[in-house]
Formats: C-alpha cells, sequence, structure tokens
C-alpha cells in the first residue's frame, strides 16, 4: 500500500509545475513536534501563546492545592481543595484539548488544500 501511494504522489508531483510541486511538499504530513509548532503560526498563535500561559498558572494553582490537600486536618478544608485539585485538572484538560483540536483542524486543513491542489492539477490536464 506504501508504495501505491507513493507512485501517485510522484505521479501527481510529475504533473505540476515547479512552484506547485514545492507548494505540494510544504503539505506533506507533519510529525507532532511540528503539529505543536504550527499552533504559534498563523491568526491565532496569540491565542495559543495566551493559552499556555493559562494552562501554566492554572498548573502552579494545581500544586498549591495539591499541598494544601495533604497540609490540613479539617474535613471541610480537604473537601475544598480536593475541589480546587478537581477544578485544576478539569481546566487543564479542557485546554488541553482544546489545542489539540486545533492541531487536528490545521491538518484537516492541509489535507484539504492538498486535494484542492490534485483537483486543480488534473483538471488542468483534463482541459489540455
Amino acid at each position: 500500500m506504501k508504495h501505491k501511494m507513493e507512485d501517485i504522489d510522484q505521479l501527481i508531483k510529475d504533473t505540476l509545475n515547479e512552484e506547485e510541486a514545492k507548494f505540494y511538499d510544504a503539505l506533506d504530513e507533519q510529525n507532532l513536534f511540528q503539529m505543536l509548532g504550527g499552533l504559534f503560526k498563523g491568526k491565532n498563535s496569540w491565542l495559543a501563546l495566551v493559552l499556555n500561559i493559562i494552562i501554566a498558572i492554572v498548573f502552579g494553582l494545581l500544586i498549591y492545592c495539591i499541598i494544601k490537600t495533604f497540609d490540613t486536618n479539617n474535613t471541610n478544608d480537604l473537601i475544598i481543595w480536593v475541589g480546587g485539585v478537581i477544578l485544576c485538572f478539569f481546566m487543564i484538560s479542557m485546554l488541553k484539548l482544546y489545542m489539540w483540536m486545533q492541531m487536528h483542524r490545521n491538518a484537516l486543513m492541509r489535507e484539504m488544500k492538498r486535494m484542492e491542489l490534485q483537483i486543480s492539477s488534473l483538471s488542468g490536464r483534463i482541459i489540455e
């Protein structure tokens, strides 16, 4: 199966001009670190930066709540600090989930651009 995909990619590259082939290569699959770096590029890069700062602050608050949980002797205070720990876990989880969805959206957009490029290449060949 892998050889067939490589053959198809080569056929597509053969039909493209030099500039389109360069663009097609840039749309190739990315590894995890490239996808993470992609969050900090584009129009919403400021949002990724702000979310990471918020995650760091909430993580610090999580550590503080955990320390206070083991420090207390009163049951009511224990319940409050455990609630804080759970709340911090939920906040970090939801913010990370949002960032992973953004990474997935970027990957889908990259695939859609590849498909558009392939369709335009094939339509150009049919017209000729």
